[in-house]
């Protein structure tokens, strides 16, 4: 597993952020009935609710508006991923259903409202540090277009970024060929509760993904 540590100079404009990270051997593929029945369960709990939107607030969702604020980038142009997803939900668009594992991090990160990044370990190269994007850097992001970092807070290993809050690269996606995988769940309003969604999705890569030898790590400022 990379080690994963977080830049100094992300510390000084988001001193709360911490991140959870989960690696797994798994076996990618179809989503059992076993987990659809959990998805379908969690978008029906949020659009159930009397004010749907109102998951918008919750504080995961404002701390990483306020992160992406500090750092210069506008969070209504570069959402959190998990804000993304809750924004789908509440349209009545539901949770995309991509394979086993995928669907797994997109259920955490909903419930959690945290932003989680997802990694092919065959296509991570070398440790990886959660930083501030440079001027110049892209990537094209998993089914979108070349996703501008300058001042996005990024994850990035020896070659470059490959990960962000707002979107992943396709260079470490994962596919069905993925046999080891990193999650990364990312919060910017300190490391409460972190530990407790990295246990739950360890447990859901066991129980839906044939997850083993799994190990969880913790990041925060010090």
């Amino acid at each position: 597993m990379p080690i994963v540590t977080i830049d100094e100079g992300l510390k000084a404009n988001c001193p709360r952020v911490a991140l959870a990270c989960v690696a797994a051997e798994v076996e990618a593929g179809a989503t059992p009935e076993a987990l659809e029945h959990e998805l379908r369960a969690c978008e029906e709990k949020i659009l159930k609710l009397p004010e749907p939107k109102s998951v918008l607030e919750a504080q995961p969702i404002v701390a990483t508006r306020a992160g992406y604020k500090a750092l210069g980038k506008d969070p209504a142009r570069y959402r959190g991923s998990a804000e993304a997803l809750l924004r789908r939900v509440i349209a009545g668009k539901g949770l995309p259903r991509i394979s086993n594992v995928v669907d797994i991090i997109n259920l955490v990160s909903v419930e959690s409202r945290l932003p989680i990044g997802l990694y092919d370990l065959a296509h991570v190269q070398g440790d990886i540090v959660f930083r501030v994007g440079r001027e110049g850097e892209t990537y094209k992001g998993i089914g979108k277009y070349d996703l501008n970092l300058e001042g996005l807070a990024v994850l990035s290993d020896a070659v470059g970024p490959h990960g962000s809050p707002t979107s992943d690269s396709e260079r470490t996606m994962v596919t069905a060929a993925t046999k080891r995988v990193l999650a990364i769940l990312i919060s910017f309003g300190g490391a409460q509760g972190l530990m407790a969604f990295a246990e739950r999705m360890a447990g859901l890569l066991r129980e839906h993904g044939s997850g083993k030898n799994l190990a969880i790590t913790m990041v925060e400022c010090s």
